[in-house]
């Protein structure tokens, strides 16, 4: 799942920034060399800090995946607020994920960044932005009707997830939030503002575009595997990957949600 839609919702980004970048006079190649050394320097930070990388992937994921998901829903809200609560939506999630998986997220983030977190400190923080989302949600209510009915929806849909994270395997748990609840959704939003409109035709436009870069990513994703002798060592380097390539991903969707 993450193969296909997963790395495919983030493979078209040069087309989306070239799309959006129109009327500024950058070529393709300074908005490839662009994006190549943004994805260098996330490599190099995760070799020498992993743990400042770590963290700060964690913090752009988590906005990220409550943006996509909200930002339609947010629509006319006060901008903090809003914001706030797709930041604490997209933390909520991966914590739930986190706790549920304790032991091999332990494990992963051992062999990334050497650091031993308690498993109970998950617990605490899932607490934490679930109180949050609750409080936030009580506010953003007051302010929109249609937030009201969503938010019961989407809460529901949380217990959902926390069932999926708690009966599978991390690599799993998450391959099924992140295609279902985030790359299909973004691939939807993306050729809607690359075509005008989501149609089986502009799909396959879409997905001509982003082939080349998608066959890429395959290849690499493959020479990790190969090069890794363990299945942690390879969840490591993987998660590592999925960061390197989501910093660039990450504002090129912020610019695009912005247009």
């Amino acid at each position: 799942m993450i193969f296909t839609f997963g790395i495919l919702h983030g493979a078209n980004d040069l087309e989306l920034i070239e799309r959006i970048e129109h009327n500024k006079q950058f070529s393709f190649l300074k908005i490839l060399l662009a994006y190549i050394i943004l994805v260098v320097v996330s490599v190099v930070l995760f070799y020498k800090i992993p743990l400042l990388a770590l963290l700060i992937f964690i913090l752009v994921s988590a906005f990220h995946f409550g943006e996509q998901h909200w930002q339609d829903v947010l629509k006319g809200c006060n901008k903090i607020i809003s914001g706030l609560f797709q930041f604490n939506y997209g933390i909520l999630i991966l914590t739930a994920l986190f706790y549920f998986n304790s032991p091999e997220v332990k494990d992963i983030i051992y062999k990334i960044a050497h650091v031993t977190i308690a498993e109970n400190y998950f617990f605490y923080f899932l607490i934490a932005t679930f109180s949050f989302y609750i409080f936030l949600s009580f506010i953003i209510i007051k302010n929109s009707a249609t937030f009201k009915f969503k938010i019961l929806e989407q809460t529901f849909y949380i217990f959902i997830l926390c069932l999926i994270f708690k009966v599978a395997s991390l690599l799993l748990g998450f391959a099924i939030y992140f295609i279902f609840w985030h790359s299909i959704p973004s691939l939807h939003d993306q050729i809607k503002f690359l075509y005008g409109s989501y149609t089986f035709a502009n799909f396959k436009k879409y997905f001509k575009s982003a082939f080349v870069y998608w066959i890429i990513s395959l290849i690499g994703v493959f020479i990790l595997y190969t090069l890794s002798k363990d299945m942690v060592i390879f969840d490591a380097l993987f998660f590592s990957f999925l960061a390197s390539i989501t910093f660039p991903h990450f504002i090129i969707i912020l610019k695009m949600y912005k247009n």
